[in-house]
């Protein structure tokens, strides 16, 4: 999964000198936690909510609503937004996008293609991607697998799988953190059949770990 499929196209985006309430009333109107922030075509920052809210005036303030308008109107975002932000290609796999949000504790990437932004990915799409791929769409079951980390392993259980003429609808492989010579396959099958596709694994020797209806 490309981070193409999963991010915003035409994100919102800002000039630097726009002041922190228009900033704040752009997010209101589109439902936003985050702007890009560009200049002359030019990717420059990225500001949040967060950000706005860390050079906005306490809620606790003394200030009048007169003077704390005054003052949002002459705080720019630039005065508050992250410069230079971390990006990523729109052919990126989407786990990569992932591991630079975690890395970088940040929630957002701007996506680029050759060199201009074309969307914005988000913790959020990403979770949703997750969502998506273990999210039952039909009636089946959902089995965890532990197989052999050799070459054709995957392949064997999906013939095996193939020739009783049952259905994969997802499958996903994650590495054993005890032992790097096994790993964990789990897939969702469209079938309602238990009883044969235990026996399945049963008489291939393929140990399964847990199993589920959907």
């Amino acid at each position: 999964m490309l981070v193409r499929m999963r991010m915003t196209k035409n994100p919102i985006f800002v000039s630097p000198n726009v002041s922190i309430l228009e900033a704040w009333k752009i997010m209101q109107r589109f439902q936003v936690r985050r702007l890009l922030v560009m200049e002359k075509d030019k990717l420059v920052g990225i500001v949040t909510e967060r950000d706005l809210r860390s050079v906005s005036p306490s809620q606790a303030t003394s200030l009048s609503i007169f003077e704390l308008n005054y003052l949002l109107e002459k705080l720019k975002v630039k005065d508050a937004m992250t410069p230079n932000p971390i990006t990523i290609d729109a052919d990126a796999p989407i786990e990569e996008a992932a591991v630079i949000m975690r890395e970088n504790k940040i929630s957002a990437l701007p996506v680029l293609e050759k060199k201009e932004v074309v969307g914005i990915i988000t913790e959020t799409d990403i979770f949703k991607a997750f969502i998506d791929m273990f999210s039952p769409q039909e009636r089946g079951l959902r089995y965890t697998l532990r197989i052999k980390n050799t070459p054709g392993e995957i392949a064997r259980i999906v013939n095996l799988l193939a020739e009783q003429g049952i259905n994969i609808l997802s499958l996903v492989t994650f590495p054993s953190e005890e032992d790097s010579n096994y790993g964990f396959l789990v897939l969702r099958l469209q079938t309602e059949d238990l009883i044969t596709i235990n026996e399945l694994f049963r008489k291939n020797n393929i140990p399964v770990e847990h199993i589920r209806k959907f």
